[in-house]
């Protein structure tokens, strides 16, 4: 079965449809600190957002170069994983361990020197998610260039995969990492597309 992350989800009714959905995401992800995000979370919605039962999914606080102040501030929160853009190798370590959570590395990626860049962060990260370089654009990218990543690498990818995509990653090992296809012209969250999306995941 194809393992995948919902992000995004900046409401409780779409939380709460997600959690008690047939088949659940494997993740659901925050935007916590990145507020150009049409999907950004305020600290104090965040709290009340996430203070729910979330049953056997990992929920993910997405955290693009995030300030010592700003983890000190959410390291209470209801969060199995860190996903953390814009943050070194080096820092990577620290806020591990500091915090005690699993970590999500995520590498923007136009050219095969940026894939590359998974080998500095391995050792210190539970998955790499390999995005575009749109951040809070949904911007593809160039899966090829993922090719040669030994399938040891637990993975993750994201940038602009739509639904009708879901199949492409049938018999692959990539957690697929969906946010923008999920949601209405107004930029919000689609009931319908989230119920398509878990069950092409499952059918697949």
């Amino acid at each position: 079965m194809i393992r995948s992350k919902i992000c995004g989800v900046s409401d409780l009714a779409t939380l709460k449809y997600i959690i008690n959905h047939n088949y659940t995401p494997q993740f659901i992800g925050f935007i916590c600190n990145y507020k150009k995000s049409k999907r950004y979370v305020n600290f104090d919605k965040l709290v009340r957002l996430i203070n729910v039962d979330k049953k056997n999914i990992s929920f993910v606080a997405v955290l693009v170069d995030p300030e010592n102040s700003f983890l000190e501030k959410i390291k209470n929160l209801n969060f199995d994983y860190y996903q953390l853009y814009d943050v070194s190798p080096e820092r990577t370590k620290i806020i591990k361990e500091k915090y005690n959570k699993k970590i999500i590395t995520s590498l923007t990626i136009e050219n095969k020197k940026d894939v590359e860049k998974y080998k500095d962060y391995q050792d210190n990260s539970e998955i790499i998610n390999f995005d575009s370089k749109g951040y809070e654009k949904s911007i593809k990218f160039d899966h090829t260039l993922l090719k040669d990543i030994p399938s040891s690498i637990n993975k993750m990818i994201a940038g602009n995969i739509k639904i009708e995509n879901i199949p492409d990653f049938k018999n692959t090992s990539y957690i697929v990492d969906v946010s923008g296809a999920l949601e209405n012209e107004k930029g919000m969250k689609d009931i319908n597309k989230i119920d398509k999306f878990l069950n092409s995941v499952h059918n697949n």
